[in-house]
């Protein structure tokens, strides 16, 4: 299996099961300061392993390339979409929605992450990833109407889609940055995110919860927020938004699992519609396979590689040979054809 896809699969098990955790802590404090502390725990976990990182890495070359003030914009605009509103959102949505029903309508955030890495970053894509996202797109709607109240909007499973519409957003900004280190990038956005969603709670007036609850909460960010993220920017790296948002399409499955065990929940028969109209759509992008004659224009940029077909090149410093290794580096035209995803390398017209 592409080392891309098992990123992407292992960042949407960890967030998926973050989000029952998530829903036995709603009510121990309100949605702002709860993405507040799920955010930092993934910032501060993070940072620890940023600097247990650095104190193993041998040479500059062993270390990944850090974000630069061009990536500084994007960057901006990803944590304000995914760190900030997103959250926000989700705490909201999950007072009113049941857990496993909002773990599948999570899905959400694949299909709108493509539909904005189609329509508005013109990646590629084809008929079989179309089709598989409107299998989602209508397990979505299943499950908005199962949620909707006897009157008035479903106001929880909008929220969430919400949620699901700013982390696509987040994605496709984040791809921007993608070459970059990912631990940086996730321990950032944990700070960043963390530090504003708890200073809003506080400003709200809202009270910090009891230790217990503080580090459970803690614990659950690091790894539904922290490490998901860092696998999903080496996800997104190697796949293009597209299709890692297809592939993290597999988060809502791990979560509604997790959610029928842990809270003993029963979902209504449009549960399980929707369920199979979303394995459906996630099989289709399971076993799509992509390949023809490209060329590749020359470029120059810098991240994490090692001496492959796309890495033919001198190095004008002493290198020991250990792969793989960071640095600046160009690419020389070329012109093949083999199996590929829109990724750093492959972001091409057709």
């Amino acid at each position: 299996m592409h080392i891309g896809i098992i990123y992407a699969l292992l960042a949407a098990v960890l967030f998926g099961a973050s989000t029952p955790f998530a829903k036995t802590l709603v009510g121990q404090m309100p949605p702002a300061t709860l993405a507040g502390v799920l955010y930092l725990g993934s910032g501060i976990g993070l940072l620890i392993c940023y600097a247990v990182r650095a104190l193993v890495k041998r040479n500059d070359q062993d270390q990944p390339v850090a974000l630069t003030r061009h990536d500084v914009p994007w960057f901006a605009g990803a944590i304000a979409a995914g760190g900030v509103v997103g959250p926000l959102l989700l705490m909201a949505g999950l007072t009113s929605v049941s857990a496993s029903a909002a773990s599948l309508l999570l899905n959400m955030e694949g299909v709108l992450t493509s539909m904005l890495a189609w329509f508005v970053f013109k990646e590629n894509f084809d008929r079989r990833i179309f089709i598989g996202m409107l299998l989602i797109v209508a397990a979505g709607v299943l499950l908005s109407w199962d949620q909707a109240p006897a009157t008035g909007l479903p106001w929880g499973a909008l929220a969430i889609i919400g949620a699901c519409l700013c982390w696509g957003i987040d994605n496709n900004l984040t791809r921007k940055v993608s070459a970059s280190d990912p631990l940086q990038i996730a321990g950032t956005k944990g700070l960043v995110a963390g530090t504003v969603n708890l200073m809003i709670g506080l400003a709200l007036g809202a009270a910090m919860p009891a230790t217990p609850t503080l580090l459970l909460a803690g614990v659950v960010g690091f790894c539904g927020y922290g490490l998901s993220l860092v696998l999903f920017v080496l996800a997104l790296r190697h796949l293009g938004t597209a299709r890692t948002g297809a592939y993290f399409s597999a988060a809502p499955f791990a979560g509604a699992a997790l959610s029928l065990l842990m809270l003993g929940e029963v979902p209504g028969p449009l549960f399980w519609v929707a369920a199979a109209l979303m394995g459906g759509g996630i099989w289709l992008h399971l076993t799509e396979s992509h390949a023809h004659e490209h060329e590749h224009l020359p470029m120059s940029h810098a991240h994490a590689h090692s001496h492959d077909e796309h890495h033919q090149h001198e190095h004008d410093f002493d290198w020991d040979g250990v792969e793989p290794h960071a640095h600046a580096h160009h690419h020389a035209p070329l012109k093949h054809g083999h199996p590929h995803y829109p990724d750093i390398h492959h972001r091409h017209q057709h």
